[in-house]
């Protein structure tokens, strides 16, 4: 799609045969031509729009309305876009599934004049804690590639954006061109998203990680925009606990193979009307398969930042490590966790025109 192009995709009912996609029955996919515009649709039926132009990507759905920007900070769902038509709420941060760098653990302090400066890695401090992190490579994609090329794919049933990015600047000692790739899904009837952040990685490290936020942060004053926030690692959590700073090692963080794996890796805030202190939906941020994540945090540093580290383990140059999500609106925590156990223990995220699936 170039230019600007307006879509509107009908999502009808076919007829059988069916087939079985992640233990669900559904019908088989149609294979849409770009010339196709418009599909006659019958019962059950429900219409895409998606509009593009040079800086986004428009998409509205019966459920959801989203946008991707394709200039400016860039990766994932852009800052309240997502605004669930049931309710009239919208996410309340800077994004959702935002993409930072490619990290490992230890210190970078031993050859910190011979990195590029947005690669430095300081802590000790209150917004990355006690713990030594390096990046391997970067930038930073949301703030610094500026601008990135994503493109469409319509299905029978599904809206999907894909885009990527390749590394620029590395660390001493590694390679550059370890490559980003993300999927963004919209399945039909549905008020929440799935996603995938995967890296084929041009480097070895012992324990690689990529870092993004999941679902994304919370601009607040003084909890307005927000009553909660759950982590299913964690409970309950009300938003007086967000007054004071506080570093991300100091309390709502986890760790893996220090605490618990939980069963289900949720987190999620509960939106408030910042005028009238209404709660609406939750907004949450669900990873498929608890084992990918290595490290998350909750903190408070002037809105409360929620990071999350995938990964961890060693990867071999030439290989690849992903994390899928499920993101988006729920009425409740009951809802989430049935949510998530449909599409439980994923990684990856695979779309064509005909059809989407996640993968293990």
């Amino acid at each position: 799609m170039n230019g600007l192009m307006r879509l509107k995709v009908g999502l009808a009912a076919l007829g059988p045969p069916y087939e079985l996609r992640m233990g669900i029955p559904m019908k088989r996919h149609l294979l849409l031509s770009p010339l196709v515009i418009l599909l006659t649709t019958t019962a059950r039926a429900a219409d895409y729009d998606v509009n593009e132009d040079d800086r986004q990507i428009h998409i509205v759905t019966p459920q959801l309305t989203a946008a991707i920007n394709k200039k400016g900070y860039v990766t994932g769902v852009a800052a309240g876009s997502l605004v669930d038509k049931k309710t009239g709420f919208h996410d309340a941060g800077f994004g959702l599934d935002i993409v930072d760098w490619i990290m490992e653990p230890g210190s970078d302090e031993a050859y910190r004049d011979r990195l590029d400066k947005e690669l430095v890695y300081q802590f000790n401090n209150s917004y990355h804690g006690k713990t030594p992190k390096r990046s391997i490579e970067g930038p930073q994609i949301c703030t610094q590639a500026k601008e990135l090329s994503p493109t469409v794919v319509l299905g029978k049933d599904f809206v999907a954006v894909k885009q990527s990015f390749q590394y620029k600047t590395a660390a001493p000692g590694k390679k550059t061109g370890s490559t980003w790739t993300q999927t963004i899904l919209f399945p039909q009837g549905e008020r929440y998203f799935l996603s995938s952040d995967s890296v084929a990685a041009v480097n070895s490290s012992p324990a690689m990680f990529l870092r993004l936020d999941m679902p994304g942060h919370i601009k607040h004053q003084h909890g307005d925009t927000f009553s909660e926030v759950y982590l299913s690692y964690q409970g309950r959590i009300p938003a007086a606990e967000f007054a004071e700073n506080f570093a991300p090692d100091e309390k709502f963080s986890y760790r893996r193979g220090e605490q618990e794996m939980p069963r289900r890796m949720i987190r999620a805030y509960h939106l408030r009307d910042s005028k009238s202190g209404k709660d609406g939906p939750w907004l949450a941020g669900m990873t498929l398969d608890p084992a990918d994540v290595s490290e998350a945090w909750c903190h408070q540093r002037g809105y409360v930042c929620l990071i999350e580290e995938f990964g961890g383990r060693p990867v071999k140059a030439g290989e690849s490590f992903s994390a899928a999500f499920v993101v988006g609106f729920f009425d409740s925590i009951e809802e989430m966790e049935k949510v998530y156990d449909r599409y439980a223990g994923h990684s990856g995220l695979t779309v064509s025109a005909d059809g989407w699936k996640l993968v293990k």
